[in-house]
């Protein structure tokens, strides 16, 4: 253990999680058309433009997600907790969408832990839409 005093962390926020996906056309599509996420951003880079930062978010949310494709590994794989007043009028609204791999139900009967249900996008990234803490 270090004799040296811990200096606090300048950062104040998580701004962007990130996925790996295989097409980020089809993950775009996904995210936009079917959970109705918005474009945050979708800038090209690198020397000859090769490479594409896209970032989306549900509407409001002050955290973006960035849907890249893999780097030395397969996609797939991540998670995330998104946040919403109403799990079970969102899960109504997501299975009437159809063409969604998510839970047939909500779950919440563990004792301490929030109404939930995961849904996986088509990479195999999960995504647990969470009841939101009451204030």
């Amino acid at each position: 253990m270090s004799d040296q005093t811990q200096v606090p962390t300048t950062v104040t926020n998580i701004g962007v999680a990130m996925f790996t996906v295989t097409d980020q056309d089809a993950a775009l599509a996904f995210y936009t058309e079917k959970l109705g996420f918005e474009l945050r951003g979708d800038v090209r880079f690198g020397p000859n433009n090769e490479n594409r930062w896209l970032e989306v978010a549900p509407p409001g949310s002050k955290a973006r997600l960035a849907l890249n494709p893999p780097m030395n590994s397969q996609p797939g794989g991540g998670a995330i907790g998104v946040e919403t007043r109403d799990v079970i009028g969102e899960h109504r609204r997501l299975s009437a969408i159809g063409g969604i791999d998510l839970d047939p139900e909500p779950q919440g009967n563990v004792p301490g832990a929030p109404l939930l249900f995961m849904l996986r996008d088509p990479d195999g990234n999960h995504i647990a839409v969470v009841e939101e803490p009451s204030a």
